[in-house]
């Protein structure tokens, strides 16, 4: 017995992890971090003795911002291949 991939008779079920309101979730969560993250680089460049702790919230602001990006990237893709269709 073949397993059908696209089952006629009910829906597909989307994991919670691939719904639209958890990557609008993610979103606002990474731009909150992103935020932070530019708070933390503004401290540690105004204090002499946390200036060797830049790359700290460097790369917790890159990390968010490459999140954000294909997060961003993946509900532009599954909006427009729902378009399409």
């Amino acid at each position: 017995m073949s397993d059908d991939k696209n089952p006629v008779f009910r829906k597909a079920i989307i994991p919670w992890y691939r719904a639209t309101k958890a990557y609008i979730f993610l979103i606002i969560f990474m731009l909150l971090v992103f935020l932070f993250a530019l708070t933390g680089i503004a401290v540690a460049r105004e204090y002499h003795l946390y200036r060797a702790y830049v790359w700290v919230p460097a790369v917790l602001l890159v990390l968010s911002a490459a999140i954000i990006i294909t997060t961003t990237v993946r509900l532009i893709k599954r909006h427009s291949h729902k378009s399409v269709k």
